[in-house]
């Protein structure tokens, strides 16, 4: 009779420990959880502990209480009768949503659960104040989780800026190492290093991409079939790619949200300007522009820049072909590419040019054309030499500024003086009378205005001359890097460089084409190859360079 007493007034328990991060994980956390609530169990008469849940890495704040497994289990065992007690190292164990863990405390009591903390007691609904209490509990909890993660992510931040880094998979092409660094409990936190190895597979992912076209997918393609891998043997993904082309870890900037570390000399593996140029194709091709091409596979010089000479419609890109049969019976196939007018195929009435131009043939002519005009590019002078010529511009432009500002303020000196006058007028003692010194006045307001007006023109011309000449400077060493690397590059880095060098290529019955380059070379020679004659600077201008070529010769007439 004793022992049905006994069973009676047992209460089962269960208990759930919990842990927001792997480092409380790593300091045993749980296990301090779990003792102390076994030992709490044990103080208290008839309590017995029939299940325990561990959640590892699960933050009370960020998460659901749907969405935790151990939440929804504990929930079904209380539907069904089989606990008495939910017990809890802290009440913030179950949660720290102030406008959902009160509910799910509730909702427990409800369903008779008794809900315990080993630390603060029970939680009873048995009046309003008890209610409140348990929702301030909460409350209180996520305020403490909002401002523990204001601090750390701002510590992350500063320690981003300084430099470090905080944590995580290192990025590919690096990897971690313990440096000498300690963090404030005097435990060694490891450094970034570059790979050597990944950093070689880098640098080749960031040329293919900036000067050979190369996509990631392309890419993934032929890192696997050059067996190019991870040091653990797997591929190197399309999203890995992506990640690559777009960190700018690679150039020694540590990031993380929206904090950023200045350049790391001994993290970087490629320059700015390739880092940039990767970035400028990312987002041309999100947008289509042509001066980019969306690929560089296939043989055809051009990309989407060429154009019918009568209607102006885009010549297509096709295959054509006609079978013969041999002697010995065997039938051929022979195929060769075209660029076909769009009109042309499909409304034979809107144009009248020919059906089609080989693509073998009209690239031929582009091609020389470019060498012809790149080998123009080479004659140019030396950089220096441009920079001097536009670092004495940019001088006369602000000397201009300067002399107008000292005019300006000795006007506005003799404008108050004026105004200092009137007073005088009216007392009687000035030599001026009312009439001249209204006139005076009038003509000094308009002469300020004057100024006024030519010192926000040649403000502006200072600002143009300023960044004309950092645009100048830019286009010289893309166009100097063209005519060096033009003869001897890949086929697709070829496609690369005529994409951005030619806007279009319009081409007429027998060949005749008509090229419009993005670089006038009019303005080339004015800027470039005559920098000591060239007082004023034309930008923005792009003019049409107007070649033919017969279709019963090899080689036009201009290039013999």
């Amino acid at each position: 009779m004793a022992e049905q007493m006994i069973q009676t007034t047992e209460k089962r328990v269960v208990c759930l420990y919990r842990v927001s991060t792997v480092g409380q994980v790593e300091k045993d956390d749980i296990p301090m959880q779990k003792q102390y609530c076994r030992e709490f169990s044990k103080r208290q008469s008839g309590w017995k502990i029939v299940k325990e849940f561990s959640e590892k890495g699960v933050s009370g704040f960020k998460i659901s209480a749907k969405d935790r497994d151990a939440i929804q289990e504990i929930q079904k065992m209380a539907l069904q009768g089989e606990f008495d007690i939910l017990l809890v190292f802290m009440f913030d164990r179950l949660g720290r949503k102030d406008d959902e863990t009160p509910f799910v405390v509730e909702w427990f009591v409800k369903q008779n659960i008794e809900v315990w903390s080993a630390m603060e007691g029970q939680q009873r609904f048995d009046t309003h104040v008890d209610k409140l209490l348990n929702y301030i509990r909460y409350w209180q909890a996520s305020g403490e989780s909002i401002k523990t993660s204001l601090r750390v992510k701002t510590r992350i931040g500063q320690l981003t800026q300084e430099g470090h880094y905080t944590g995580g998979r290192a990025p590919f092409g690096y990897r971690l190492e313990k440096m000498g660094r300690t963090n404030k409990k005097n435990q060694d936190v490891k450094d970034l290093v570059i790979e050597p190895e990944d950093a070689e597979t880098v640098k080749l992912i960031y040329h293919k991409y900036a000067y050979e076209g190369y996509g990631s997918l392309r890419l993934s393609h032929y890192l696997r079939d050059h067996g190019i891998r991870r040091k653990d043997g797997d591929e190197i993904t399309i999203t890995m790619i992506n990640r690559i082309v777009r960190s700018p870890i690679y150039i020694g900037i540590i990031q993380r949200g929206e904090s950023k570390s200045d350049v790391l000399p001994d993290l970087k593996i490629i320059d700015e300007s390739l880092y940039l140029r990767v970035q400028e194709i990312i987002s041309a091709r999100r947008v289509q522009r042509r001066d980019i091409p969306l690929t560089t596979r296939g043989q055809s010089l051009l990309v989407g820049n060429v154009y019918c000479g009568c209607c102006g419609a885009r010549l297509m890109l096709t295959t054509s072909g006609h079978k013969y049969t041999k002697k010995d019976g065997t039938v051929v196939t022979n195929t060769y590419a075209c660029y076909r007018c769009y009109n042309r195929v499909f409304y034979s009435g809107k144009c009248d040019n020919q059906t089609s131009f080989g693509v073998e043939k009209l690239d031929s002519l582009v091609d020389q054309i470019i060498r012809i005009q790149l080998a123009q590019i080479k004659e140019a002078p030396p950089q220096a030499l441009l920079e001097k010529q536009q670092s004495r511009e940019v001088e006369q432009a602000k000397a201009r500024v300067k002399r107008l500002q000292d005019q300006h303020q000795q006007m506005e000196k003799d404008y108050q003086a004026l105004r200092a006058e009137t007073l005088k007028v009216i007392q009687g003692t000035s030599r001026l009378n009312v009439d001249l010194l209204n006139s005076l006045i009038a003509e000094t307001e308009a002469e300020l205005k004057n100024l006024e007006s030519q010192m926000r023109t040649a403000e502006q011309v200072l600002k143009e001359d300023v960044s004309g000449a950092e645009q100048v400077r830019k286009e010289y060493a893309q166009l100097m890097d063209w005519s060096e690397l033009y003869d001897n590059c890949s086929f697709e880095a070829k496609k690369m460089i005529v994409a951005q060098f030619i806007k279009a290529v319009y081409v007429k019955r027998g060949y005749e084409v008509n090229i419009e380059f993005n670089v006038s070379f009019d303005e080339f020679q004015t800027l470039y190859l005559e920098p000591e004659a060239n007082t004023h600077k034309r930008r923005g201008t792009r003019e049409t360079l107007v070649l033919a070529k017969n279709s019963d010769k090899e080689i036009p007439s201009f290039l013999a």
